[in-house]
């Protein structure tokens, strides 16, 4: 059985970190604290080996107004920070990466702009840039997940394969922030027919949830981004690291 990571989810909007329901920041607007360094520098503190930036102002406005604090972020904090934020271009991807981002996550790109998309990847390679696959009833959506793409999850998945990216983050849209636990059957399809590397996103509620994911580890799913159940402490920070560490949820 192989070993799953924990990733916490870092939300940001108009400076703040907040909570995220279905893809949007939450309509009451729920933050987790005034300062995204300091949160990311208590992630660090419980042991947390990667965190997962999520910059909505960028995503859904296109505005760069975050980056100083991603910047500040990747000062902070000693480990690497992926960060997903709506890029449109190689010239954004390298200011991400001059902030100091080791990875991003990029998806509408490769719907709206193949050939910007194809260049960034070039550039960086796969081990720099993933996939970010937003699902909604088995259809993938993108731009901030507002437009429908008429293509499945795994039909997406095949067409970035053939980009050469290796690492997907698969998002279902419905889960994420609801508790109500996460779409494994949605990541093992992907994995299986793209034989690469699935970090699942969206539902994780409980220890349980957990439990199932670390069974289906061998299917490509080698890690999981959790947002609200960790802010809202489901379960014990230093305890979930460790035993996802070692492999063994018991």
């Amino acid at each position: 059985m192989n070993k799953i990571l924990v990733i916490p989810s870092l939300d940001i909007k108009d400076g703040k970190t907040v909570r995220v329901v279905q893809g949007i920041p939450d309509l009451n607007c729920k933050q987790y604290g005034n300062d995204p360094v300091e949160m990311a520098m208590i992630w660090r503190a419980e042991n947390t080996k990667v965190i997962h930036v999520v910059d909505f102002d960028s995503s859904h406005h296109h505005s760069h107004k975050n980056y100083d604090i991603l910047g500040e972020i990747c000062e902070s904090v000693i480990i690497p920070i992926e960060y997903g934020g709506g890029i449109h271009s190689l010239e954004e991807a390298d200011q991400i990466f001059e902030l100091g981002a080791f990875r991003l996550v990029i998806g509408s790109l490769a719907v709206s702009d193949p050939n910007e998309y194809k260049k960034i990847l070039e550039k960086y390679g796969p081990t720099k840039i993933s996939a970010s696959i937003d699902v909604v009833n088995d259809e993938v959506v993108t731009h901030g997940r507002k437009n429908k793409t008429g293509m499945s999850a795994v039909e997406f998945a095949l067409k970035l394969t053939d980009f050469g990216i290796n690492r997907f983050v698969v998002t279902d849209v419905l889960r994420n922030g609801m508790l109500e636990g996460p779409n494994i059957e949605l990541c093992t399809k992907i994995g299986e027919a793209t034989k690469g590397k699935v970090t699942l996103s969206g539902g994780i509620s409980n220890y349980n949830d957990l439990i199932n994911l670390q069974e289906c580890s061998t299917c490509g799913i080698d890690s999981v981004i959790i947002g609200r159940a960790l802010y809202e402490n489901k379960f014990a920070c230093q305890k979930i690291w460790r035993v996802a560490e070692s492999g063994i949820f018991d």
